[in-house]
């Protein structure tokens, strides 16, 4: 549940983003402040030509005259609408800018977990959605609803200084209309609430559809899954039926109101004008300084509703910015040149933050020699894929260290931590761009001959075959690719990277033997000093390490070689059994059989 906040205490928290930009938010105020003094004036105008131009003997050039002044105010009050427009746009515009950069960036330096909690769909619509209507609201709901409160106050002195009788029959109404405000206020924060968060949850039904579009097509669950959007999707058109409901009923209030008040001292008016206690150019003053103030008092419901709506958006936004980063780097970071890759692991244990009773790591101690290659097997829950993302700090232990040389890694510097240990995933994530820019992502040297190196080590050649070569652009999540060919480019972005640590959460799995033989092959020859830990998910991958650690229900249970741990431990044997049967990798044999094709033909 949201923690509740008064309107101006969550409004307040934009006084940073907007400082630099209050002088023209002011003078934008101020334009739109005289626009409204202005309209204000016109009917002054009325009352002095009808009392003293329109009675007989009046002079006709005093008609011309006023309506030439009329003219004047009616072009100066455009032009200061256009002018506040022209002050507040831009400046608004940046301050959306550099909340929505900061946000992302925020974003980047969050942790895993927290990104574990939150649905995508939710950090768009905070990224998107609630900052653009903030820009609106700054530029224009927020100014407005300011000069709409000045310009009634102003307005309600004028009628006072006309017709004090009037006047109070108007100001009656305003008694049960900012009564219904409080609560119209409560009940439609709530609802404008709701209204956001069914569409954060809305986006984020969207972009797993588009992103399982191809599970969905092949289990031919479109139709579910579009009876549980409709769904959603009634939900909030309900939800803003409510907001629309609530938001109607306030605008009946403070347009029928004032009209019946209107309409009360109009009886009353012509009852002064007729005892002569008022002349008839006050009265048509009156009603026409009323039909200005009408049309911001009917706008008001409007205001107000973007009012509640900009502060639910504030209070969405600093949902996040508010989360902290846990995993940060200590005052003092380490940043050592050279690393020769010993990893440790001392009694290690890690629970997620919201099952800390329940660890799923239990002190685990293990250490991986200098440019070793070490395999880590368990049955599936063991807490093999947990393990190695704590190396590169994705995660953070929960007890015990985990150190490279001896240096803990919670003394790194984080960003150096991350150069110096590279990961590559099972499930793989590339980016919409270009195969050069996907795997130079975290290389420290961009040239030619680190990418070629990696995508040859990596056994990505067909890279070069693609329509455009290396800069052909994958698409959403590279999934143009095929799985094999995603891992292949994933793999070649972490040797890229020229880490001293690697990480490999089998990322070979979509490789056959021979295949995965040639990329271990090459690996060892390029990274020769770099210390490796793989899970390893098959058999042939187990025999390719120098040594295995048997992880078992979150604790190491057996660290030897391959050929040891089969002779003496009857649980190793037992996982050895159960692993993945080796795949034939098709991307491969399809190439095979072009080249072959291609051959015959010459």
């Amino acid at each position: 549940m949201a923690k509740q906040t008064s309107f101006f205490r969550s409004i307040s928290r934009l006084y940073p983003h907007i400082r630099p930009i209050i002088p023209r938010l002011v003078m934008g105020l101020l334009c739109a402040l005289l626009a409204s003094v202005v309209a204000l004036t016109i009917p002054q105008v009325l009352r002095v030509l009808i009392n003293d131009s329109l009675q007989p003997g009046g002079a006709t050039d005093a008609v011309w005259i006023s309506a030439a002044v009329i003219l004047v105010l009616g072009i100066a009050e455009a032009g200061l609408v256009a002018l506040r427009r022209q002050f507040v746009i831009n400046p608004a515009t940046t301050v959306e800018t550099k909340m929505r950069v900061s946000l992302y960036g925020h974003l980047q330096d969050l942790t895993v977990s927290f990104h574990d909690r939150w649905g995508s769909g939710q950090l768009l619509s905070r990224a998107m959605t609630d900052l653009n209507f903030l820009r609106r609201w700054m530029a224009f709901g927020a100014i407005m609803l300011v000069v709409t409160t000045l310009t009634v106050v102003i307005g309600i002195a004028v009628m006072f200084s006309m017709s004090w009788q009037l006047a109070l029959i108007f100001l009656a109404a305003a008694v049960p209309i900012m009564a219904y405000s409080f609560r119209f206020r409560t009940r439609f924060s709530k609802v404008a609430r709701r209204s956001q968060d069914q569409a954060g949850d809305l986006a984020t039904t969207v972009e797993e559809s588009v992103h399982g579009i191809r599970v969905l097509k092949a289990f031919g669950r479109s139709r579910e899954a579009l009876e549980n959007f409709n769904e959603q999707a009634e939900e909030l058109r309900q939800t803003e039926i409510e907001k629309a409901r609530h938001q109607a009923s306030f605008t009946m209030v403070v347009t029928l109101l004032p009209e019946l008040a209107l309409g009360a001292g109009l009886v009353v008016g012509v009852m002064l004008c007729a005892s002569g206690q008022l002349s008839i150019g006050a009265l048509v003053a009156f009603f026409a300084t009323a039909a200005v103030i009408a049309s911001p008092v009917e706008f008001s419901g409007m205001l107000l509703a973007m009012a509640l709506t900009a502060k639910t958006a504030v209070d969405r936004h600093y949902e996040v910015m508010d989360a902290a980063n846990t995993i940060t780097s200590p005052a003092e970071a380490k940043r050592p040149d050279r690393l020769a890759g010993a990893l440790r692991f001392t009694n290690a244990t890690f629970a997620f933050e919201d099952a800390p009773d329940k660890p799923i790591l239990k002190d685990i101690n293990l250490e991986v020699r200098p440019g070793e290659t070490m395999a880590l097997v368990g049955i599936t829950g063991s807490g093999k894929s947990a393990l190695i993302q704590l190396v590169p700090r994705l995660y953070d232990v929960s007890g015990g260290s985990i150190s490279i040389d001896g240096v803990d890694l919670r003394d790194f510097d984080v960003p150096h931590l991350r150069r110096v240990v590279g990961v590559a995933f099972e499930d793989t994530t590339l980016f919409s761009n270009s195969v050069r820019d996907n795997v130079l992502l975290g290389a420290r040297d961009r040239t030619d001959e680190v990418l070629e190196e990696a995508l040859d080590v990596a056994q990505a050649h067909f890279a070069y075959s693609l329509p455009e070569g290396l800069d052909t652009l994958i698409g959403e999540e590279g999934l143009s690719l095929s799985g094999g060919q995603r891992q292949r480019i994933a793999l070649a972005r972490a040797i890229a990277a020229r880490p001293q640590v690697l990480v490999l959460d089998d990322p070979l799995s979509a490789l056959d033997v021979h295949t995965e033989e040639l990329v271990e092959t090459r690996l060892r020859e390029v990274l020769r000093d770099t210390t490796t830990l793989i899970v390893a998910h098959r058999p042939s991958t187990v025999a390719l390490a120098d040594r295995v650690a048997l992880l078992e229900e979150g604790r190491i249970t057996a660290v030897g070689t391959h050929t040891q741990l089969l002779a003496t431990n009857s649980h190793y044997r037992y996982v050895i059994a159960s692993l993945d049967p080796e795949p034939r990798d098709l991307d491969s044999e399809l190439s095979a059989l072009e080249d072959q094709a291609e051959e015959a033909t010459r």
